[in-house]
């Protein structure tokens, strides 16, 4: 028999099922939403806006910095469209803590809505006009410098106390934010333990409180990978309410005076017996590093600087030769003893930074060795160094990497 042209085959009549998509954050935060509708407390409006905004930061790609914005946009749209009691609560509560570009969108928007639709009893108890008003602050640092806990006490419709984790090694950070009864700062001396670290306390001017939270929101808010401790992220839209008005300009590179450098480097030789160029090139090193990556400075110490000084900054940028080698244990513990003794710190708290050196050393000399951890300008210099080049010679070095460039281009070209 001929073949039938032009007759389609059989097919099944049952339908192909898709996955529905996910709800969108917009719409999920609008659901939860109807809780806010019976509160009567603005700082339990403001925690939730919070914990959703920082959702919205924490999931966000790297190079992405406008999720905030358009949570908002989103919630705003949506509330306009349907309006409802817990559309109007969900922008009023955002409206208290959202980034300071979204404000008056959100504050339109809640003046449209609220002909029609009735406030939240927690904005008629306190309305963002009003806010909260600091009253205290308080610093706690430890001997080293090397974290800080910050604390404000406010007044208003409920009575709190904003809590700040700051640690500086490696770089200004916040580890988290907390809200606490107020008066946590008076308890303070009594939560530590008497074999911890010693973090005296002490009253400060609230401004200045303030913008230190302020300088180190903006340092964690640009570090990588993002901070995703659950007590940071809940509370961050809301500790950026409270000082983004105190933020203060970046701070200019505050370089030692060459006379400064010079009197350190001189006295630490000096105070140790060490009259030699290797111990004078190590002390440089360690004057370098604390210039360059300890927040507090350069004599600013801790276990954790003398870990990432061993552990990465020096297998990534250092080229050290067989005596500085040899000597960088003992010039190191010296160097740490003398630059916390400048600084006043009690010989008991001086041991456990010396006792790092140790510690560590074992790391150090392991990735000290391995060249796939190099940063590019150790590379070179290591190369250089190779071919004995005097690294202290400009010319020198200037004529070596030009030779090293036509290398490596030659070799590309080749077949």
């Amino acid at each position: 028999m001929p073949k039938s042209r032009g007759r389609r085959k059989a097919t099944s009549s049952k339908p192909v099922r898709r996955s529905p998509l996910p709800p969108r954050r917009s719409d999920l935060l609008l659901r939860d939403a109807r809780q806010l509708t019976g509160l009567t407390d603005p700082l339990m409006a403001e925690t939730w806006a919070s914990g959703w905004l920082g959702a919205a930061w924490v999931a966000a790609e790297l190079g992405e910095r406008e999720a905030e914005h358009q949570l908002c946009m989103e919630v705003t749209g949506r509330a306009s469209t349907t309006p409802s009691p817990h559309g109007l609560a969900a922008i009023a509560a955002l409206a208290r803590v959202a980034p300071a570009t979204d404000i008056t969108m959100l504050a339109e928007t809640i003046d449209i809505l609220a002909e029609t639709q009735p406030l939240p009893p927690w904005h008629t108890a306190m309305s963002a006009d009003t806010g909260w008003t600091a009253v205290a602050a308080w610093r706690a640092v430890d001997v080293w410098d090397s974290e800080q806990v910050l604390f404000i006490d406010y007044e208003g419709a409920h009575p709190h106390t904003l809590m700040a984790q700051i640690l500086k090694s490696g770089g200004l950070m916040i580890d988290k934010i907390v809200i606490l009864e107020p008066g946590a700062a008076a308890q303070w001396d009594q939560l530590r333990e008497a074999d911890e670290v010693p973090m005296p306390i002490s009253q400060a001017p609230v401004a200045d409180v303030l913008a230190d939270l302020a300088a180190a929101l903006r340092t964690t808010d640009i570090t990588w990978p993002r901070n995703d401790d659950e007590d940071f992220v809940d509370n961050r839209a809301l500790a950026w309410s409270r000082c983004r008005d105190h933020l203060p300009g970046r701070p200019e590179e505050d370089r030692l005076p060459e006379a400064e450098r010079h009197r350190l480097i001189q006295q630490f030789t000096t105070v140790n017996n060490l009259d030699d160029e290797v111990s004078r090139s190590l002390a440089e090193l360690f004057l370098d590093y604390g210039e360059g990556y300890i927040v507090s400075g350069p004599l600013a110490w801790s276990p954790t600087e003398v870990m990432l000084l061993l552990t990465d900054w020096l297998p990534r940028k250092a080229v050290l030769d067989a005596a500085q080698r040899t000597a960088l244990p003992d010039v190191l513990r010296q160097w740490l003893t003398y630059a916390l003794d400048e600084r006043g710190v009690d010989t008991r708290w001086i041991t456990p930074v010396v006792d790092a050196v140790d510690a560590h050393l074992p790391e150090f000399r392991h990735a000290f060795d391995d060249d796939t951890s190099w940063g590019p300008a150790k590379q070179i210099a290591a190369a250089l160094t190779d071919r004995g080049v005097d690294l202290t010679d400009r010319q020198a070095v200037d004529d070596a990497i030009r030779a090293l460039n036509a290398e490596q281009l030659a070799r590309r070209l080749l077949p």
